[in-house]
């Protein structure tokens, strides 16, 4: 008398069974992803700011010249500028973003390697829409506080052009140089660009045009929220991709500019 329910147990598993989704046609074959400008979206776990680096000091400070030879950049680790936060899927030749950090008591350091295949700056006014050419895009948050810093000073979101003039928004609502917060350079070969930089962090009690600002003194031990991010425009009137150095969840991805809590943590050691 347990036939029937047997049989029908056995008919029920191989029905599961045969649903189940193989996985073998979800995914591009293996050398077509390029071809196809296929880009899986990254697979993560990972709460928004919960990433974190670590930058280690430079026993000498570097030459700042976009050359990127100095001896405490053989030291630091290459990390990846990886993560699409706008734009549709694009291809290895389009882009590749890596980055190095180092720091001393006055600066931190950064090395930035970026391969793009068409560069644009279409906006003579520097001011005006920059986010929609070319640039590299600087997060830094002095004490890792999170938090809204559209129209303060909580954090800053310094774009960089390509010929390293500096933007960002400030607590008049307005777009603003802050050119003397950082020392950047670029060179290019080919389709490659190196950017050299060396950045003044400031916290939140900096005031736009105020004569007595300071920068705060960088020390072991000391963590910032920080993440690095690249504006992509090929050919439109609009920037086509944003890619960014941390992993972002959720729809928005695009909230560095506004949004601290995104950014990665980054400790200073020796």
């Amino acid at each position: 008398m347990f036939k029937p329910a047997l049989s029908f147990v056995l008919v029920s598993l191989f029905f599961l069974s045969a649903c189940q989704p193989s996985g073998e046609t979800s995914t591009p074959p293996i050398g077509t992803e390029k071809e196809a400008g296929y880009q899986e979206e990254p697979q993560t776990t990972e709460q928004n700011g919960s990433q974190s680096f670590r930058a280690q000091r430079a026993e000498t400070a570097p030459n700042v010249d976009g050359r990127g030879d100095d001896a405490c950049w053989e030291k630091a680790t290459w990390l990846p500028l990886d993560q699409r936060w706008l734009g549709e899927a694009y291809t290895e030749t389009d882009f590749q973003g890596r980055y190095k950090l180092s720091w001393d008591e006055n600066y931190l350091y950064l090395l930035a390697e970026i391969v793009d295949d068409t560069l644009i700056d279409i906006h003579p006014d520097g001011l005006d829409r920059y986010w929609d050419d070319d640039c590299l895009e600087i997060f830094i948050d002095e004490d890792r506080s999170k938090g809204n810093h559209q129209y303060n000073h909580n954090a800053f979101a310094y774009h960089v052009s390509l010929d390293n003039r500096v933007v960002d928004i400030g607590t008049d609502s307005t777009f603003r140089y802050y050119d003397d917060h950082l020392t950047s350079r670029r060179t290019q070969e080919g389709k490659t660009s190196t950017w050299e930089v060396a950045l003044k962090v400031f916290g939140d009690d900096y005031r736009d045009g105020a004569a007595d600002n300071r920068p705060v003194r960088m020390a072991a031990g000391k963590i910032c929220g920080f993440a690095l991010a690249y504006c992509d425009n090929d050919a439109s009137a609009e920037r086509e991709n944003f890619i960014g150095s941390v992993t972002v969840t959720g729809e928005d991805k695009n909230r560095g500019w506004i949004d601290a809590g995104i950014f990665g943590s980054l400790e200073l050691v020796e």
